[in-house]
């Protein structure tokens, strides 16, 4: 990124499984921002499994720290099964 001063400037972070993904999250908000702010990273996902229960504790953590949030989800999609009549 031209210009870029800091460093990890313009990466982002865009499969973020935080401690809202049931029994795969890692991420604690309160750690992903800081090492976010560190890096000199400008924004960062978060992709939970199936929930967005994390979302407004996510963006309104993510604004404090001066990071922009980018909200997402990881779901599983399955065709439509034809009912049998």
């Amino acid at each position: 990124m031209a210009g870029a001063s800091s460093k990890g400037a313009g990466f982002v972070h865009l499969h973020v499984h935080t401690e809202y993904s049931m029994l795969d999250g890692a991420a604690r908000l309160r750690d992903l921002f800081t090492a976010c702010q560190t890096a000199g990273m400008p924004a960062v996902a978060i992709t939970d499994h199936g929930n967005v229960y994390g979302a407004y504790d996510f963006w309104a953590k993510a604004g404090a720290a001066g990071i922009k949030p980018i909200i997402g989800i990881e779901a599983y999609v399955a065709p439509a099964l034809a009912q049998k009549s």
